[in-house]
């Protein structure tokens, strides 16, 4: 019993230091916490800083829904699209997946069948849920290197890779490709290159039955790009070229480990010398902790 009670008093006095280093350690923590959270706090913004942040910031968020009237280009891409290739060039923001959704939904209600390409999986995902939501789930399946979903659905969006591989299976087994009409996404991918061959095998062993649609924003020479277009299909080329600035403005900013928030550029369109400012000051700042 005497031993039993000496265990229980040492293994007191052992749970008492301990509890005191304890406390030692987590009041050391909260200093170092509190130490850090100051040192990462933004620095106060001078009145033209916060103007010159009013001014990145203003406008942005989402806009009062409005009635859809669409541009003359998009009009006239869709009344080109029943007879003919259409090849699309405006700037980015401008209503290019318009025209290529509302041609879908035309050929949705005529029971007719569609592919919507991508280069990119991120895009091609983006579009499968914008469509889904848009025409149903069960009329829109997805195709990429490792995604398969409903791959009998009158709509199907994939890479511009398994559109080219299901050309080149029909060809070999001597079968069509279901589908009434194409719609080649980020068509300037044609120039580039690595992966360029990939866009010109979809254009050349398409079937002229099958009308393609073409949307770029980034391609200069269309008019030469849809001559060979037609050349190659044998079919007629529209090309509708949406010219000037993208309709929805571009703002660059750099965003600082500290959070603070820096334009990019100043009002007159070059570089903002307060990140410049800011660095200096970091590089000062990490020197003292060395």
């Amino acid at each position: 019993m005497a031993r039993s009670r000496g265990r229980r008093r040492n293994n007191d006095r052992r749970r008492g230091r301990g509890g005191a280093r304890s406390d030692k350690e987590r009041n050391f923590k909260r200093e170092l916490a509190e130490k850090s959270f100051l040192e990462a706090r933004p620095a106060e913004l001078s009145d033209a800083q916060k103007q010159a942040l009013e001014r990145l910031l203003d406008g942005i968020g989402t806009p009062e829904p409005r009635p859809l009237v669409p541009d003359d280009f998009q009009v006239e891409a869709l009344q080109a699209i029943e007879t003919e290739d259409v090849l699309v060039t405006a700037p980015t923001g401008s209503g290019k997946t318009w025209i290529a959704r509302e041609e879908i939904r035309r050929l949705l209600e005529q029971d007719k069948r569609a592919w919507y390409t991508t280069p990119l999986k991120a895009l091609t995902n983006s579009k499968y849920q914008e469509f889904s939501a848009e025409f149903g789930a069960e009329n829109v399946g997805i195709l990429t290197g490792d995604r398969k979903e409903n791959s009998n659905a009158p709509l199907i969006v994939g890479t511009t890779e398994i559109y080219r591989n299901q050309l080149f299976d029909a060809l070999r087994e001597g079968e069509q490709v279901r589908a009434d009409f194409v719609i080649l996404d980020e068509a300037h991918y044609l120039a580039d290159e690595e992966r360029g061959h990939v866009w010109e095998e979809a254009i050349i062993l398409s079937p002229p039955r099958i009308r393609m649609l073409l949307l770029s924003a980034t391609i200069g020479n269309a008019d030469e790009f849809a001559a060979w277009i037609e050349e190659v299909r044998g079919t007629r080329v529209r090309v509708i070229n949406r010219a000037g600035s993208r309709p929805v403005e571009l703002r660059a900013a750099f965003l600082a480990p500290n959070t603070q928030l820096f334009p990019l550029f100043n009002e007159a369109g070059k570089f903002n010398r307060d990140l410049e400012r800011f660095a200096a000051a970091e590089n000062r700042y990490e020197r003292r902790r060395r």
